[in-house]
């Protein structure tokens, strides 16, 4: 069984506006996962003298791969990754729309035992057409299936609607993934943050990770899973129709 996590740590200030990477850090602690999805580290900001990835990557004994979005002569900020697990190749996806923030995915090959997985991390735009824009490209990208037997593709994706707007295109592709409540993190009201995992598991568990800690150390909940493949399943291209998927809506 392999655990997963998302999380935006809204550049470790907290929703009491205190800037606290050690908070972060211990809510990564409590997560216990071999793979986390970051989003809004800010490496231009330092914790004890070393960039905001270098410093979680150190405490908790896990790789960093950062995937910029914006760089200046500061550093750079965007999505990033932790793991357990042995990388094998590292590729970045641009997601960028023209007149709006820069977007982008970190596009990783890892180990889990022998088997080999994908692992996709990202943090959509703002904008419902730029949304759009970017599931398009990002499917277009993973029409390459790297070697690998499975994939799983998480992060923010700021998109509200349980099952329409820009999502649609990743559930006809991966299956429905489960909206969960992680914004505000103080009053969740919009499932702005998600895990697919292809192919369907045997056992799939996801769950918000609410805690008072995690109600304050950012402005979104983390999400977690625990996911098992059957070995039957890894054998399917990805997004091959399963027996019991519902059709495409």
């Amino acid at each position: 069984m392999i655990s997963l996590a998302s999380y935006n740590i809204h550049r470790c200030f907290g929703t009491d506006r205190k800037y606290l990477p050690e908070r972060i850090a211990e809510v990564l602690q409590a997560l216990d996962s071999d793979i986390i999805a970051l989003q809004e580290v800010d490496m231009r900001l330092l914790v004890d003298g070393r960039p905001q990835l270098d410093f979680f990557a150190h405490t908790l004994r896990m790789t960093g791969v950062s995937g910029a979005n914006v760089q200046d002569h500061r550093g750079h900020f965007g999505n990033a990754l932790l793991t357990r697990l042995p990388v094998l190749a590292v590729r970045r996806i641009d997601l960028s729309v023209r007149r709006f923030e820069p977007r982008g995915a970190i596009d990783t090959d890892m180990l889990f035992g022998d088997l080999p997985i994908r692992v996709v991390a990202t943090h959509l735009g703002l904008n419902a057409a730029e949304r759009r824009l970017q599931v398009r490209h990002l499917l277009h990208a993973l029409e390459d299936e790297s070697g690998t037997a499975a994939c799983i593709v998480l992060g923010d994706f700021n998109e509200w609607k349980p099952g329409g707007g820009a999502l649609r295109a990743l559930h006809r592709r991966f299956g429905r993934a489960l909206p969960l409540r992680t914004f505000p993190s103080r009053f969740p009201l919009l499932p702005l943050d998600r895990i697919w995992v292809w192919p369907r598991p045997a056992r799939h568990r996801l769950r918000t990770y609410a805690t008072p800690l995690t109600r304050l150390a950012s402005d979104h909940l983390p999400i977690r899973a625990e996911v098992a493949w059957p070995p039957e399943a890894l054998h399917l291209p990805v997004g091959a129709r399963q027996k019991g998927d519902p059709p495409n809506s």
